[in-house]
């Protein structure tokens, strides 16, 4: 029962939290020829050690749901990189004083934020045929990220950007 509370509760928050994707890829392709894949070896995703292996296990669950397999030699390369950011403060007060008479005005006026700024991950991964096509499919997510959020939101959290990029993949026609 406290496994379905917390899904609940993490569903509710990852629900409430939008998901961005913006896709790109070369019109030129041909999509039908790439089944198996990999990721680069040097690979430095910018996450941390535990999300870089949540991110890649829900990756490679959609991956091969999708049909594709993980092997050595592949037809493309995944190349995966993120970075955090804060986003811009929308909520402020305003206080603002002033005076006038005889025809002579003047004021000052702040704005004072409420609450604390967004913290924001964007996530690129790129597809990437080495073998002449080159760079061939990209997404880019943009969401919010609560550094502090437990294993389990993490994971949901995670599983659902990965839905969200490979919902477009491969592109239709």
């Amino acid at each position: 029962m406290k496994y379905l509370k917390t899904l609940a509760l993490a569903l509710l928050v990852v629900s409430c939290a939008p998901i961005h994707v913006n896709y790109d890829f070369d019109k030129s392709t041909d999509f039908s020829n790439y089944k198996t894949y990999n990721y680069y070896a040097n690979m430095k995703t910018g996450l941390s050690d535990l999300d870089t292996k949540r991110f890649l296990d829900a990756l490679d669950a959609k991956m091969q749901a999708k049909g594709f397999s993980l092997v050595e030699k592949p037809d493309f390369f995944i190349d995966i990189k993120s970075s955090e950011f804060q986003a811009a403060q929308r909520n402020t007060v305003g206080v603002g004083v002033g005076g006038g008479g005889r025809n002579v005005g003047g004021g000052v006026s702040i704005g004072i934020p409420i609450g604390q700024a967004n913290v924001n991950r964007q996530i690129i991964i790129d597809f990437v045929d080495e073998n002449g096509k080159g760079l061939f499919w990209q997404a880019v997510s943009e969401s919010s990220f609560n550094p502090n959020a437990s294993p389990e939101n993490r994971e949901v959290r995670l599983n659902a950007i990965i839905d969200k990029i490979l919902i477009n993949y491969p592109p239709k026609k």
